[in-house]
């Protein structure tokens, strides 16, 4: 089925304003829980110095933003489809571009936090002198550098049409929609193929090297262990991510085969599942993990102004 069939079927379940008040309505409340929790949290780590200038609280933050933007930008896509709302091409182009922009930071950065987990731990005397302010901030440069260079190639295939800037969509907005070049498609398949190959091969090898470093015994076994259950979480993050690519793909494939009320529940239930919550469990995993951000993020969740329990310099 191709994108224009798929749309259409999208615009015949949305048939009146109850339902597009209802479906709305779920996609929006854990959207918003999700960007409140985000947004909790990317405060708290800038509320105290220890959060702001460590190496690793930084590689967070950034990953935050990337996923916070991510998520803001496919509610926006969401609810403009459900609305039955039509764009132009540039202005289409605009938001994917971001969305496929920040889309791309979170395995590269997650690239980084793991290869700064496995010099913790396997090099605790240099890590210091590695993983400095400086570094830490050239690596998100070149995430960003990276990420932002693959949305300029893929923009690149649409020289060869003229004025489509000011050209009505037929279709709502959606990554699979505005592109009217096939060769893409193929270009995208490709480069998520490298980058998710590159960085699940980078992540194993950290928590190979981890592994290996844990059985010395000059190493802190506590601290080793710990770095292993995050480079795990990292592998699942980097599933998680890589699921944004097969949400499309999914759908256009249901969309013949079922039911109208089937597909309708079921499309919810994979934005919520494939797209929202993958954007908020960078929050929940560490911000309830890690002891030097829990206290000062349930402290913002909870709005309360006594003392922490635990003193966080």
């Amino acid at each position: 089925m191709s994108s224009s069939q798929f749309n259409n079927t999208i615009e015949q379940q949305y048939s009146n304003s109850l339902e597009i008040f209802v479906f709305s309505l779920l996609s929006t409340v854990p959207a918003c829980l999700f960007l409140f929790i985000n947004g909790t949290l990317m405060f708290s780590l800038r509320s105290k110095p220890v959060l702001r200038y460590t190496c690793r609280y930084i590689l967070l933050y950034n990953l935050l933003v990337a996923d916070t933007a991510q998520l803001v930008v496919t509610q926006v896509l969401s609810l403009l489809a459900i609305s039955r709302v039509k764009l132009t091409y540039g202005v289409c182009g605009t938001i994917t571009t971001i969305a496929n922009l920040t889309s791309g930071i979170s395995p590269l950065i997650l690239v980084v936090m793991s290869l700064e987990r496995y010099v913790a731990v396997s090099y605790p005397l240099r890590h210091a002198s590695i993983i400095t302010i400086k570094n830490t901030a050239v690596a998100i440069i070149a995430t960003w550098t990276v990420s932002s260079l693959n949305n300029v190639t893929r923009n690149l295939f649409l020289l060869e049409f003229e004025n489509l800037g000011s050209v009505m969509m037929k279709d709502f907005c959606s990554d699979v929609a505005w592109f009217p070049n096939s060769l893409c498609e193929y270009y995208d398949k490709v480069y998520t193929a490298f980058v998710f190959i590159s960085a699940g091969l980078t992540v194993i090898f950290s928590y190979a090297g981890v592994v290996i470093a844990a059985n010395s015994a000059s190493t802190d076994k506590a601290s080793a262990l710990k770095a292993r259950k995050t480079l795990l979480l990292h592998i699942i993050q980097l599933g998680l991510s890589l699921s944004y690519t097969i949400y499309y793909p999914l759908l256009i494939a249901l969309a013949g085969s079922v039911k109208r009320v089937v597909f309708v529940w079921v499309q919810r239930v994979f934005y919520v599942f494939i797209i929202i919550l993958p954007r908020c469990l960078t929050s929940l995993i560490y911000g309830l993990r890690d002891k030097t951000i829990r206290p000062v993020l349930l402290q913002h969740l909870c709005c309360k102004r006594k003392a922490l329990s635990e003193t966080v310099t």
